[in-house]
């Protein structure tokens, strides 16, 4: 009977651990960390592709997951995902991408994503995640 007990409870574990990781399947715009993580080497602060340009890396991420929105201003891609912001910039001969969470990263970047989407910091902002908006 503790067998049982025991294996019920890790099958409960394992079921509530996978509805909360960060990319769920029924999400559609969560930001694809783990594959960005896979894709891209680490070098400091967020992940680095040594060759390609901003652009084509912005364009194989949202290859991958598409965004909400995308903002190209100059040298950088901002790519909007539900809770989060990347950010690619240029890194030696290729590229830098950065991954913050969506009042972060509007603060660190809103001199280049200026008024395009909605500050956090505002009433008007109703967030991001399930049930926003509503």
């Amino acid at each position: 009977m503790k067998t049982v007990r025991l294996l019920t409870a890790t099958m409960l574990a394992t079921a509530a651990l996978t509805a909360c990781s960060d990319e769920p399947d029924d999400d559609g715009n969560a930001v694809p960390s783990s594959w960005i993580r896979q894709q891209y080497g680490g070098s400091g602060p967020g992940y680095t592709d040594p060759s390609d340009r901003v652009s084509r890396v912005g364009e194989e991420i949202q290859g991958h997951t598409a965004s909400t929105d995308r903002i190209d201003d100059g040298d950088m891609v901002f790519l909007r995902y539900r809770d989060d912001i990347v950010a690619i910039s240029p890194f030696l001969q290729g590229s830098r991408i950065e991954i913050d969470d969506y009042r972060t990263g509007h603060k660190r970047w809103k001199s280049r994503i200026g008024n395009v989407w909605p500050d956090p910091e505002t009433d008007a902002f109703r967030g991001g995640g399930p049930g926003s908006g509503k």
